[in-house]
């Protein structure tokens, strides 16, 4: 499947998930909300992991890679993620996903300073379009 398709897939599940995210919190905390999300994600990536034979695979990351896989993990799942859920609770959620939507802007600076990518026109001209259709929703 190209990358395409599967970006395309993704932005799909993307965007229905918070429908059901912002129905599930509206009698529960936005911390227990994540905690349940995050075990049932859990259970079923690890019933993955078990079925498909990719355990034995867990031992030959290294280290520094597990490290750098749970700073992701803080950010984006513990931290991102419990704010996005507090955010769907309290606001409105197409106001907040087009916000949250917005973390590329993040992505291409940090991309471009720490990992040396190349900052094209295009890049650029998608960046100012996010920021026009933010300014426009503010």
């Amino acid at each position: 499947m190209s990358v395409f398709f599967l970006a395309l897939f993704g932005m799909i599940c993307w965007g229905i998930a918070p429908i059901f995210a912002k129905i599930g919190l509206s009698n529960t905390n936005p911390t227990a909300g994540l905690a349940i999300r995050t075990l049932f994600a859990a259970g079923l990536i690890s019933s993955w992991v078990i079925c498909s034979g990719s355990l034995p695979q867990l031992k030959s990351i290294t280290p520094n890679s597990w490290i750098l896989i749970g700073i992701e993990a803080i950010l984006a799942t513990l931290v991102g993620d419990l704010a996005y859920f507090a955010a769907i609770k309290k606001g409105e959620v197409s106001f907040v996903t087009i916000i949250m939507s917005s973390s590329p802007l993040v992505t291409l600076v940090c991309s471009t300073v720490f990992l040396g990518e190349q900052l094209t026109l295009l890049r650029v001209g998608g960046a100012l379009l996010i920021l026009l259709g933010i300014v426009l929703i503010m």
